[in-house]
């Protein structure tokens, strides 16, 4: 008996080490689909075929699908989150007043008349020719496989769809608030995510998306007078025109045709995403490594002289991108007026337009900056949004204070640390482990996913150094890119380049919601020496950077290394003394150290003089000898 104990307890540990050295995998997804718009009332029509291979240990009995447009109707499930949260984007509701002149916000999507509702209707389902069983609910298509799939091995889905486009309320639509005509993402039956947590067939309520990666064959048939943008590559550039001609060459059309048909092919990405409208002006610019970047906007005077300034600044963002993280590995990208504010989809976002060049500038720069940290880095946005919004929201900030110049802030992110401040003192902070979903409120998501997302690496910088972190991103892209990666991963990557242990932070920071906080608690003579007492008031753990300035004028620093990190972080300013003190262990509250100079020769002590510290209360970081 206790041999097969024992043999029972070496197989789990066996087994759990298989789990946990397990290969990397991921599933794959070829489309072709051939779409035809009919532009006077909002209807499509297509066929879609997807080639998916198997590459999980799983036989697969089922598939899922998402029918994003159908959240555009009546009762809803984004309908319903608009009705009982108490902050609903204000993009997607109407102010009404009651008989009692009080007003109130009213769902978009409540009012919305049939001919202006979304929905997308799948028929004819087939897998490898035989007939496949389907079921919708909601904004998910259940499907019930003729023959289940086998680990390793491919099989065809085909299937006939109609859409409507709905009025446009969130990213997707027709005639948006500056007028473009159609805004088509998340357009498409489009298969959901298997990976080694399982399916992500998560409903459509507001939120952001996981998607497989593969190669997309997309030929759109509409009006002649319509220009389109958007993923891929444009197959027959000098046929269609519309500004995507070669040099010199001119298109004529047939004198009967009322149509054209667009090819696009977008290589190994996770969506495809196209916009229409027949006022588009269509610039190309050259890009750093020979990439094209398109810019299409509507043709309006007021605005055209600001989408004219972006485009250069543009070139320059991405050059500042390829060099901190990586090579944009595409030829082409474009940037679309359409949609209702930002965001980012395969090879091109869809933005607004008519706002300042300040404001547009920001805008392209976040959205360019998800092609690396989303659409090649593509974490879950659902289950981890701060690692696309907030990474994004990071190299953003940085991009737009290198377009600067001399006037330059030395710390960019000063913004985002009072933003995540007064989501601390709102009492309304939800550990970022929360899906996007289900968030209480609107707004301590986006300072959770964005801001908060944000300073784990700025904060980072504090922690292992400027440089570890910039070696980081770069490893990071180069081992994860065109994969899907987890919070480990870019835990794990840290570790790897800088050499420190890393675990508490990404538990600490990304896992509760423990705050940072710590302070100055005595600062007293002793026999013609300082002792400078330290106290750590919040629960999570930080290694201390100490300034002191004397009344001389000179200064130097201390670095206390936290215990558990295992690590000395190098001197962030080599040109100024630094001593490195003896590890603090998280569970001694008080710490204390003695500097070799009286106290009268003091001016001033701080705690984290770069500010990339998150400490949430700043008061008790400062002591000044009077």
């Amino acid at each position: 008996m206790r041999k097969i104990i024992l043999l029972s307890f070496l197989s789990l540990g066996f087994n759990s080490a298989f789990a946990q050295s397990a290969p990397y995998w991921q599933q794959h997804a070829d489309y072709k689909m051939e779409v035809s718009m009919d532009v006077k009332n909002y209807q499509y029509k297509g066929k879609q075929e997807l080639v998916y291979t198997n590459n999980s240990s799983d036989t697969l009995k089922k598939v899922f699908y998402h029918l994003f447009p159908n959240a555009f109707q009546p009762g809803s499930e984004m309908d319903a989150r608009l009705h009982f949260i108490k902050d609903p984007d204000g993009r997607m509701v109407n102010k009404v007043k009651q008989a009692d002149g009080k007003e109130v916000k009213q769902s978009r999507i409540e009012t919305l008349k049939p001919n202006e509702i979304g929905y997308l209707k799948i028929t004819n389902f087939k897998q490898d020719g035989a007939v496949a069983q389907t079921r919708v609910s909601g904004t998910i298509l259940e499907v019930t496989l003729a023959k289940p799939i086998l680990p390793n091995s491919k099989t065809t889905f085909t299937l006939d769809f109609d859409g409507q486009v709905p009025v446009q309320i969130r990213r997707s639509g027709r005639n948006n608030s500056e007028g473009v005509e159609l805004s088509m993402s998340q357009w498409y039956p489009k298969l959901a995510e298997f990976d080694f947590e399982g399916w992500h067939a998560d409903p459509y309520i507001a939120r952001e998306f996981h998607g497989v990666w593969g190669n997309f064959d997309v030929k759109i048939t509409i009006d002649k007078d319509y220009t389109i943008g958007g993923s891929g590559y444009l197959q027959d550039k000098n046929s269609i025109g519309h500004g995507y001609q070669d040099a010199g060459v001119t298109v004529t059309y047939p004198k009967k045709a009322k149509t054209l048909t667009w090819h696009f092919i977008a290589p190994n990405v996770h969506d495809f995403t196209w916009a229409a409208d027949k006022e588009y002006t269509h610039d190309i610019v050259k890009g750093p490594n020979d990439v094209d970047l398109h810019f299409f906007y509507k043709n309006n005077e007021k605005t055209t002289a600001n989408w004219k300034q972006l485009e250069p600044l543009m070139v320059k963002v991405m050059e500042y991108y390829n060099q901190r993280v990586g090579a944009y590995p595409y030829k082409q990208y474009s940037f679309i007026q359409g949609g209702d504010g930002g965001m980012e989809y395969a090879m091109c976002t869809l933005m607004l337009g008519n706002g300042t060049l300040e404001g547009i500038l920001g805008t392209a720069t976040h959205e360019l900056g998800h092609s690396w940290f989303q659409h090649i880095l593509a974490s879950n946005e659902s289950k981890h949004p701060w690692m696309d919004e907030g990474f994004t929201t990071y190299i953003e900030d940085s991009a737009l204070n290198e377009l600067k110049g001399d006037k330059k802030e030395v710390n960019p992110f000063v913004g985002n640390y009072k933003a995540y401040y007064s989501l601390v003192n709102s009492g309304k902070e939800q550990p970022q482990t929360t899906h996007g979903d289900r968030y209480d409120e609107n707004r301590p998501y986006s300072i959770s996913s964005y801001v908060k997302g944000s300073l784990f690496l700025s904060q980072l910088e504090y922690v292992i150094g400027k440089e570890n972190v910039d070696a980081t991103l770069k490893r990071y892209f180069n081992d994860f890119k065109f994969k899907h990666p987890t919070p480990n991963d870019i835990k794990r990557t840290a570790e790897r380049v800088s050499g420190a242990e890393l675990d508490w932070y990404l538990i600490d920071w990304t896992q509760t919601t423990n705050t940072i906080d710590y302070g100055i608690k005595d600062v007293a003579d002793n026999a013609g020496k300082t002792t400078v007492s330290l106290e750590r008031i919040g629960r999570m753990p930080m290694p201390i950077d100490l300034k002191v300035d004397y009344t001389d004028g000179t200064s130097e620093t201390f670095y206390i290394p936290l215990r558990m990190m295992n690590f000395i972080k190098p001197n962030p300013n080599p040109n100024e003394k630094r001593t490195v003190l003896e590890d603090w262990a998280w569970a001694q509250q008080n710490y204390s150290f003695t500097i070799d100079k009286n106290k009268s020769s003091i001016k001033k002590i701080t705690i984290d003089p770069s500010g990339l510290m998150a400490d949430v209360k700043q008061t008790n970081n400062v002591f000044e000898v009077k």
